[in-house]
């Protein structure tokens, strides 16, 4: 039998990191290219492969991040007793949605009015950690259970619609609710089927056990990964089921590939998170002997993921601003009253997607002294408890 021996497990915080690391390149090109607000990146009759592909690597960054923190759940559940961890869960999900109302709420539209509330990725963390906070209760047959029925099974309510209930936005709906003329909730992440991918991380978690040996880890999370990617390619071929928008044959190959590798995100379909979580089987099964400079440079994201979130949006918007003053836009129409795409005064601005790539790698570059020094001060102080919200 292979038993891990380190305090962590590299391979996940090296997908974590990863994700984060290309989480920001979608964020930067929502605000510096031109074409974020003009069209769909995703609409194969506007868009471009380059494009596209620009914002389909980042669909993997939500699935997997929701994905590892029931993961990570499971770990930490080890040293805790079941009511210590669910009362952990509770209060960080808790934690996580104020953050979201307040400093990532700001972050986005740099406007002290907050206009817009937006219910977006680190909202659904929180929501997922405080329903996951009930489960970790069940046996893990029933979560497991629980997880695949809500991934496999929630498009069947693609059909049904509440016009202005905020309930059903919330839970299985991407909407705009007006509170009142000058404010708006903006629900990007509705929590079906998000509660249940963080708890089949969770369930998954036990697969890390120093006593699974590591060599048929490999093995099962390679054949549900595989499993995963074939049931995507034949389900999106046939439009048999499992997404509201169907893959549609175009003259040209480019606008073919848009549409078979678009399937909804909002919320997630069985094939978005199929095509999405198959990959990170994939990844897991095949990383965790990886070493080296650029596995110590991602994993460093991957240990400190909300410090380096909360520092990303900030840093873009800050050279956001910058770039709009040098363009002769105007920094003021950066301080939005709406989501950036939907902007009306940004029509006009943007730049390049050789920029976008520069701003990005240069982000990336710029966070991660600060990553590192604070990875550091964590791992060298882990008996103060509040490092655990951070």
């Amino acid at each position: 039998m292979t038993s891990l021996s380190k305090p962590r497990i590299e391979s996940i915080d090296l997908l974590k990191g990863l994700v984060m690391v290309i989480m920001a390149l979608d964020h930067v090109r929502e605000y510096f290219h031109y074409s974020a607000f003009v069209f769909d990146p995703a609409d194969p009759i506007q868009s471009n492969l380059p494009i596209f592909f620009t914002r389909w690597i980042t669909h993997f960054c939500a699935p997997a991040f929701s994905f590892l923190a029931g993961l990570s759940a499971w770990m930490v559940g080890k040293r805790k007793t079941k009511n210590a961890l669910s009362a952990f869960l509770l209060k960080r999900g808790l934690w996580l949605v104020f953050i979201e109302l307040t400093l990532v709420g700001f972050a986005w539209y740099f406007n002290f009015q907050f206009r817009v509330i937006g219910l977006l990725t680190i909202w659904s963390l929180g929501i997922s950690m405080m329903v996951l906070a009930a489960l970790i209760y069940l046996p893990r047959i029933y979560i497991f259970i629980f997880s695949l029925l809500l991934i496999g099974g929630h498009n069947l309510l693609d059909t049904v619609h509440f016009p202005g209930s905020l309930f059903w936005a919330l839970l299985h709906e991407q909407n705009f609710y007006s509170l009142s003329p000058n404010t708006q909730i903006f629900i990007a992440y509705p929590i079906v089927p998000w509660i249940a991918v963080m708890s089949l991380g969770y369930y998954f978690g036990a697969f890390y056990d120093n006593s699974f040996d590591s060599h048929q880890r490999k093995k099962v999370f390679n054949l549900i990964g595989s499993i995963a990617i074939i049931a995507f390619v034949v389900l999106r071929l046939t439009n048999l089921y499992g997404d509201r928008n169907p893959f549609i044959q175009y003259p040209l190959l480019s606008q073919n590939l848009i549409s078979f590798f678009n399937p909804s995100k909002y919320p997630p379909s069985l094939l978005y998170l199929l095509m999405t979580l198959g990959a990170c089987f994939l990844f897991l099964a095949n990383s965790e002997k990886l070493r080296g400079r650029v596995v110590n440079f991602f994993s460093t994201f991957g240990r400190v993921p909300f410090f380096y979130y909360i520092l990303h949006l900030y840093l873009i918007h800050i050279i956001a601003l910058i770039f709009a003053q040098l363009a002769g836009f105007g920094w003021k129409k950066l301080i939005l009253s709406t989501w950036i795409g939907l902007e009306p005064n940004m029509k006009g601005y943007g730049f390049s997607l050789g920029v976008v790539y520069l701003v990005w790698i240069g982000v990336i570059l710029l966070l991660y002294p600060l990553c590192k020094k604070f990875d550091k001060y964590k791992q060298a102080n882990k008996e103060k408890w509040w490092l655990s919200y951070l």
